[in-house]
């Protein structure tokens, strides 16, 4: 059931491929340019723009290129490194995630660089995708990327949701996130392709929102501080950043009304539901019955997972069954060991399991969680399988799994009992699968 289990999860990373997604919105046409619900005529528009940032955005780019060809003037975009693909006119500089690094900040000063040429008959396409936050940056006067690569790691540490860490990155930038590139923009039009890695698909959560109003403000970026008890933690240039922009001494982020959004155009192309529906129709072809539960899982992994295997005992339909859920849950860091949330959710259903079935038991199902971006944490697994050949290479190498969950050690146990799934960049990220197969 592995195997079926993993031809389940490719097929639903495969129906988000920049490639099939982009030209339903993109393309040329006799006497312009078809983008989105704007159709530009050729004779009013100077030049066209390419910029970008996010794990897709390389993909996307190529096949803007594909379309656009020669109509392209000049473009920048930004993805994770090992994520680029060779471009003709379109410059790809590769960086940090999921924390930033120097080339994050060299990308959001290259993409400024670019868009302040751009003049009112010239279209900008921006093309979005997850990582963006990361890859991406500005530092704000008398704020260094040391300093802000503390609050990303503080962040990812906490707990917090992307809405949350999201907010708070908002606004500590002064010329990126949260709309504040399209001051930068104006007065060219911004035409926005975004695939979504947020739950309920919020475009001005979504890699910052750096194209959409932002309805977030300084003092909700501080709340969120206080809650995960940050500001003890922090350096003292982060916090009178934020102490500036609570006093009104700091420009917000363009709020929804503004007039700086009349003439940016924001498009989802790319969807958790999108590909959990891929992965049913692929299900069905394998002869299991798929039950689509959510697409908006979310909360602490461990706590999903235990809800999960809860909900498997009491599955009463048509079997074999496949039950699908996307989301992204967090994972709260107590210990020491090596993991993503993905792998942490498997190894927790894992233990769960082992109190119910035997390790060769026919009707144990196979629980496989896994990132649409290939990516799980700071590891080369895109996620991990739960199953009894995990539950018996375990036994046999004397491993007990909830020693291991204990120190959010999933990567150490997984890669001793064979259990990961490794795809290496997917060149797309639209959340998490579970694919669970009830035999």
């Amino acid at each position: 059931m592995r195997n079926s289990a993993i031809q389940i999860f490719s097929a639903a990373v495969r129906a988000v491929q920049p490639q099939y997604l982009l030209r339903k919105y993109m393309r040329r046409e006799p006497g312009g340019l078809r983008l989105g619900e704007q159709f530009f005529n050729q004779q009013d528009i100077n030049k066209v723009y390419i910029i970008g940032a996010g794990k897709a955005s390389a993909a996307m780019a190529r096949e803007a290129e594909l379309i656009l060809g020669n109509r392209i003037d000049a473009g920048i975009i930004v993805t994770k490194y090992e994520h680029a693909f060779p471009l003709k006119t379109i410059e790809c500089i590769e960086a940090g995630h999921p924390v930033p690094d120097e080339n994050s900040l060299l990308g959001g000063r290259e993409i400024i660089r670019l868009l302040k040429n751009a003049g009112e008959k010239d279209v900008v396409i921006a093309l979005i995708s997850g990582g963006a936050s990361a890859l991406m940056i500005d530092c704000p006067p008398g704020i260094l990327l040391p300093e802000l690569q503390i609050v990303f790691n503080r962040l990812l540490e906490c707990g917090a949701t992307i809405e949350e860490m999201n907010i708070v990155r908002k606004h500590l930038s002064a010329g990126i996130k949260g709309g504040q590139l399209l001051r930068t923009a104006a007065p060219a039009t911004v035409i926005s392709f975004i695939l979504s890695d947020v739950i309920g698909d919020p475009l001005d959560i979504i890699a910052s929102g750096p194209t959409v109003a932002d309805p977030s403000t300084f003092a909700g970026a501080w709340e969120i501080l206080r809650k995960y008890q940050l500001p003890d933690k922090l350096p003292v240039s982060i916090i009178r950043w934020l102490q500036l922009g609570m006093n009104k001494q700091i420009t917000e982020t363009p709020k929804p009304g503004d007039p700086l959004f009349d003439k940016s155009f924001n498009y989802l192309i790319g969807s958790n539901r999108i590909a959990l529906g891929a992965a049913a129709s692929m299900a069905r072809g394998l002869q299991y019955q798929p039950v689509i539960i959510t697409n908006v899982l979310k909360g602490e992994a461990r706590d999903k997972a235990k809800e999960l295997v809860s909900q498997i005992q009491q599955y009463d339909g048509i079997r074999p069954a496949c039950l699908l859920l996307g989301g992204e849950t967090t994972v709260t860091i107590r210990g020491t060991g090596k993991g993503g949330r993905n792998q942490e959710f498997a190894l927790a259903a894992l233990v769960e399991l082992q109190k119910l079935y035997s390790i060769d038991e026919e009707n144990r199902p196979v629980i496989l969680c896994a990132g649409t971006d290939g990516t799980d944490g700071p590891t080369d697994a895109a996620g991990a399988v739960a199953d009894g050949l995990v539950a018996a290479l375990a036994a046999k190498r004397k491993l007990t799994p909830e020693n291991y969950l204990a120190q959010n050690d999933s990567w150490n146990f997984f890669h001793q009992t064979g259990g990961l799934v490794i795809t290496g960049p997917t060149h797309t990220n639209v959340m998490d699968i579970i694919v669970v197969l009830i035999p």
